[in-house]
């Protein structure tokens, strides 16, 4: 795999304001934000899609999701947000580094996304 930027994130190389950060992940802010509230979980090791994760990953990912909800939590986004994975090229994913989006502050029922899956 390939260095990425959250790579560079993760490690320090590239400075980010840290929402939060522990020892297996950082949130940063979107710079390019989808909703009032865009904020992204990094894990700090790399997995480059969802579907590259190995069995040993399990509790990274669940720590992942616990961080996602303190986070959203923190933000006072709890009570409404979309925790969002893209993966690989046709779903959306640029950045080929593991990475949730937690998306909040407007109505997530707008798109047609949801209204596919509503």
């Amino acid at each position: 795999m390939t260095d990425t930027i959250f790579g560079k994130i993760t490690r320090g190389e590239i400075p980010s304001d840290f929402i939060y950060e522990d020892e297996h992940c950082v949130v940063i802010h979107d710079i390019n934000p989808q909703a009032p509230t865009h904020v992204l979980v990094i894990p700090r090791q790399p997995i480059p899609k969802l579907v590259d994760a190995e069995p040993e990953d399990q509790s990274l990912l669940g720590h992942l999701l616990l961080v996602a909800g303190k986070v959203a939590n923190d933000l006072g986004v709890g009570e409404g947000f979309r925790l969002v994975i893209n993966n690989g090229e046709g779903g959306g994913q640029t950045v080929f580094h593991l990475h949730l989006h937690i998306l909040a502050g407007r109505p997530m029922g707008e798109d047609e996304l949801s209204a596919q899956f509503a």
